[in-house]
């Protein structure tokens, strides 16, 4: 009996990892803050996982679908608008090479790591400097 109440519902996408997300990040912070300050955060946690909930358990496969793609196209702008922070995290997890600015044109370059001292040749300006990776 309680099986046959998921069927047809919508489930989980994109906007509702965000949502968990979220609500985990509010949790987070009712835990460092008092006052009323962790009373807003309480409420705020509560309130989207309630909204999560219920686009969980909808039927309403259309409206949640365009409800996804319209945070889906928010997300591509936003991630657009702070390449600098999504790249500064991805180059965190780059085990395998160091990362140089040029300094005559600034760009980042990359290089293997573990090389030694070596001269590093800018693809964009062509100035040569040396470094140790």
């Amino acid at each position: 009996m309680f099986r046959r109440f998921f069927i047809g519902r919508y489930g989980s996408d994109q906007l509702n990892f965000a949502l968990i997300v979220a609500s985990l990040v509010c949790g987070g912070m009712t835990l460092i803050t008092y006052g009323v300050a962790e009373m807003v955060f309480s409420l705020l946690q509560f309130a989207l996982l309630t909204v999560w909930c219920l686009r969980a358990f909808s039927r309403n496969h259309r409206n949640r679908s365009i409800e996804n793609q319209k945070f889906l196209r928010f997300w591509r702008s936003f991630k657009e608008k702070n390449k600098w922070l999504f790249g500064f995290f991805s180059r965190l997890a780059d085990r395998k090479h160091v990362y140089f600015k040029c300094p005559s044109c600034k760009s980042r370059l990359r290089v293997p790591r573990g090389r030694g001292n070596i001269t590093v040749t800018c693809p964009r300006c062509r100035h040569r400097f040396d470094k140790k990776s």
